[in-house]
């Protein structure tokens, strides 16, 4: 009997070993992390479109981690990436948020646009779930600080800010426009650029929304055409902002155009062909040609190398940059990892030098979720976008704003009489 007792106890004690071995396991490892894996999710405009923005980030993200997986991934676990698409839809936002908790993914990244990211935000919130590297540089997203929101690149605000100090100050333009969606990614763009005119105690002369998504913009070009401004900064993902440019063309107007770097700049140029010509566009990441640059060099050996199929390009490149930056963190979060060390990691991140140049060095506090300010202007010269310091060499050959009958009385200077 007391064998038997005896027995029993000692089964009982193996298995609570057993089941505390187990509990332990379970707090060591996180949704979505194992001894060898820590699965990253993905909503993004993977269809429909807006689509190359979607699958571009995915792109250079998934780039960026094979090449950390190949070198025996981060703390000996390899990463992987679920992405699923949206659509670019903020009806679609909620089903593919779900899918991935579904999935138990243990952090988020690599998110495209606006309209899309205001419905996240508050579910990573909720969720207590990181959400590194959003492709959308909308001011919400910065402003309150969001502790599970980790940002990487500059705002709208930043980019907006370079593009009227340069038509105010460098061209003296004193009548800007500005053509926008209506959706949340219009409104942060026109914000910006209203802000940024207070500065020059200014605003915009014209503004004119379109219907998001549609080519449906001939109302709003001759809207903002008929206050005559010699800048006008025309929103949208590249389907939309082709035809703005390929219509206002058409119809022979051709003031200085500018646009933020959501665009995707590339696919504008395949887009818009030679009514891109002259565009200005700012940038968050360095050209992807400049292979003097260390970072650069190494998105577009890892592109050829794991995507060999993929055209190097901004959107990627800068999906792989938030790559860069999320596997940073996880390095600093630890072999014991969690979702609030990752934060922390983060955070850690200090003058930080990703071989991008010496104005984009990554930088974060507990006070502070937005990696990088720098904002980098280009102009389309001959198919590629061309960065610049001088803003004169962007402004169009001949100023598109003059009358016909200023355009005689110039003309009639240069007649003999």
């Amino acid at each position: 009997m007391k064998k038997a007792f005896r027995s029993l106890v000692g089964s009982s004690l193996a298995c609570l070993f057993l089941f505390g071995t187990a509990l332990s396991a379970c707090a060591q490892n996180p949704p979505g992390v194992t001894d060898k894996t820590i699965i990253i999710g993905s909503c993004s405009a993977l269809e429909g479109p807006s689509h190359s923005l979607g699958v571009d980030t995915v792109t250079g993200a998934n780039a960026y981690f094979s090449l950390i997986n190949e070198e025996g991934g981060v703390h000996g676990r390899k990463l992987k990436l679920v992405a699923y698409d949206d659509s670019y839809d903020p009806a679609k936002t909620e089903t593919c948020f779900n899918r991935l908790m579904t999935d138990r993914v243990f952090a988020l990244g690599f998110f495209v646009g606006t309209p899309t990211a205001v419905k996240y935000l508050p579910l990573a919130e909720t969720n207590k779930i990181p959400l590194i590297g959003l492709f959308t540089g909308a001011q919400t997203l910065y402003t309150p600080l969001r502790h599970w929101v980790v940002n990487v690149r500059a705002s709208y605000y930043d980019e907006t800010r370079e593009q009227m100090d340069g038509v105010w100050d460098k061209l003296g333009y004193r009548k800007i426009g500005v053509i926008y969606p209506e959706d949340a990614f219009g409104t942060a763009v026109l914000g910006g650029v209203t802000e940024a005119l207070k500065a020059h105690s200014a605003e915009p002369v014209k503004v004119a929304s379109y219907e998001r998504q549609t080519a449906n913009v001939g109302g709003a070009i001759d809207t903002v055409r008929a206050a005559n401004p010699r800048a006008v900064v025309v929103v949208g993902p590249p389907n939309t902002v082709a035809p703005i440019l390929k219509q206002s063309h058409a119809k022979g107007w051709k003031p200085l155009f500018l646009t933020v770097s959501f665009v995707g700049t590339d696919e504008l140029i395949l887009e818009a062909g030679d009514d891109a010509e002259g565009m200005v566009i700012t940038q968050v990441v360095p050209p992807y040609y400049l292979t003097d640059l260390k970072g650069v060099a190494l998105y577009r050996r890892a592109l050829s190398k794991y995507a060999p199929s993929a055209r190097p390009n901004f959107v990627s490149m800068e999906g792989f940059v938030d790559a860069m930056v999320l596997v940073e963190g996880l390095k600093r979060a630890g072999k014991e990892l969690t979702r609030e060390g990752l934060i922390r990691g983060i955070e850690s991140i200090h003058d930080e030098d990703l071989g991008l140049g010496p104005q984009l060095k990554l930088d974060y506090s507990a006070k502070d979720h937005k990696g990088f300010d720098h904002v980098i202007p280009t102009v389309v010269r001959g198919g590629r976008a061309v960065p610049f310091t001088d803003w004169s060499t962007a402004a169009p050959k001949w100023p598109p704003a003059r009358s016909l009958g200023t355009l005689v009385r110039l003309t009639s200077l240069f007649i003999p009489h």
